[in-house]
C-alpha cells in the first residue's frame, strides 16, 4: 500500500466515523423520546401513545436547541483563532529577525512549506518551557491559522524531522482538519449541554417549595421536573460518552492522513519517521508540561497529556502504529 492509498483510506475511515457520530447523535435524540413518552405516560393526564409526530417533533427541535446553545458557547470559546490557543499553551511569537539559529531554522522551514503549499503565511509561536518534542497548528481559517513548536522540537529534531512534522502540521491545514475537529468539538460540547441542562433541573429542585394549597399538583410537578432532569443527566451523559469516543477515533484517523500527507509534501519518510521515533524514546513521549495542554491535545503531533485516560479518548494512534505505517509503506 503506498501513501496515496493510506490517504484514501483514511478519508474513507473519516467518513464513516463522521456517520457514525451523527448516528449516535440521532440514538441520543431516540431515547430522550422514550424518556419523554415514559414521563408523560407517568405523570401525564392523557393516553400517550409510543409513536407521537408531534411529540417526536417537539423534542427534536428542543434537543436540537440545546445542542446549538452549547456548540454556540463552544465556537465563541475557540473564535480568537489559532494565536490565543497558542497563548494559552505559553507560546510566544517567532520573530522573523531572531538571532537563535535553532528559530531561523524553524521560520525558514515554515515559510518553505507555506509556499510550497500555496496557503498564506501562518504565524509561528514557540514553547520555550516545553523541553518534550511536540508542535500543532490551529485556528477557524487559512487568515488565522497559527503553528506553534516546542523548544525542545527546534533542539532535538534534525532539519528534515522537523520539515517532517511541520508539513504534517501543513496537512492539517490544507485537508481541513482544524475546521472537522472544531465542529466535532462543537457538537460534543453540544450533546454535553443536555447533560448540563439535566444536572440545571435537578438543582432547581432544591429552590422549589410545596405550598400547602397546591401540594398534590406541586408535587406531580416536582416529579416530573426530577424525571426531566436525570434522564437529561444520564442519557446526555451518555450520549456525549459515545461521541467523545468517535470524536477521538476521527481525530487518530486524520492523524494517519497527515502523516502520510508529511510524506507527500516533503518526499522524504525518513524525516517523520525519525522524528515520531525520537518522540518514542521520550519518557513522557513528548507530553507537554503546561496544564492547559489537555483541552488542546487534538491538536498537537504527538498526545500531549501522559494520563491513564488517554487510551480511552486518546486522538492519536500509538507511536508504535504510525511508525510501522510508514515504515511498511517504505517496504513495499
Amino acid at each position: 500500500m503506498d501513501f496515496f492509498e493510506r490517504q484514501a483510506q483514511a478519508r474513507k475511515s473519516t467518513r464513516w466515523l463522521v456517520v457514525y457520530f451523527a448516528l449516535a447523535v440521532a440514538l441520543t435524540i431516540g431515547a430522550l423520546y422514550l424518556a419523554a413518552v415514559a414521563g408523560l405516560a407517568e405523570f401525564g393526564s392523557a393516553p400517550v401513545r409510543w409513536w407521537d409526530a408531534s411529540l417526536a417533533i417537539g423534542v427534536t427541535l428542543t434537543v436540537g436547541a440545546i445542542v446549538a446553545l452549547g456548540s454556540t458557547v463552544r465556537t465563541f470559546q475557540l473564535i480568537g483563532g489559532g494565536g490565543v490557543i497558542a497563548t494559552e499553551l505559553g507560546g510566544t511569537p517567532l520573530n522573523p529577525l531572531t538571532p537563535d539559529l535553532d528559530e531561523q531554522k524553524l521560520y525558514h522551514i515554515v515559510e518553505e512549506m507555506s509556499i510550497a503549499a500555496g496557503v498564506p503565511m501562518p504565524k509561528i509561536y514557540v514553547l520555550q518551557n516545553e523541553p518534550g518534542i511536540n508542535a500543532f497548528a490551529a485556528g477557524q481559517r487559512s487568515s488565522d491559522t497559527a503553528i506553534g513548536v516546542t523548544r525542545g522540537a527546534i533542539e532535538q529534531l534534525t532539519r528534515d524531522e522537523l520539515q517532517g512534522v511541520i508539513g504534517h502540521e501543513f496537512s492539517h491545514i490544507l485537508n481541513g482538519d482544524m475546521k472537522l475537529n472544531m465542529r466535532l468539538a462543537c457538537l460534543t460540547f453540544g450533546i454535553l449541554f443536555i447533560s448540563l441542562t439535566g444536572q440545571l433541573l435537578l438543582r432547581s429542585l432544591a429552590y422549589a417549595r410545596v405550598n400547602n394549597t397546591g401540594k398534590k399538583n406541586n408535587g406531580g410537578l416536582l416529579l416530573l421536573i426530577l424525571a426531566a432532569g436525570l434522564a437529561l443527566l444520564v442519557i446526555g451523559a451518555i450520549g456525549y460518552f459515545f461521541t467523545r469516543v468517535i470524536q477521538a477515533a476521527v481525530c487518530r484517523q486524520r492523524e494517519f492522513l497527515a502523516d502520510a500527507s508529511a510524506v507527500q509534501f516533503t518526499r522524504n519518510p525518513a524525516g517523520i519517521a525519525g522524528a515520531l521515533k525520537k518522540i518514542a524514546r521520550l519518557p513522557r513521549h513528548g507530553a507537554l508540561t503546561t496544564p492547559q495542554a489537555a483541552k488542546a491535545g487534538h491538536f498537537l503531533f504527538s498526545s500531549g497529556s501522559a494520563g491513564w485516560w488517554e487510551h480511552l479518548f486518546s486522538t492519536h494512534p500509538p507511536l508504535a502504529e504510525r511508525i510501522a505505517a510508514i515504515d511498511s509503506a517504505l517496504q513495499n
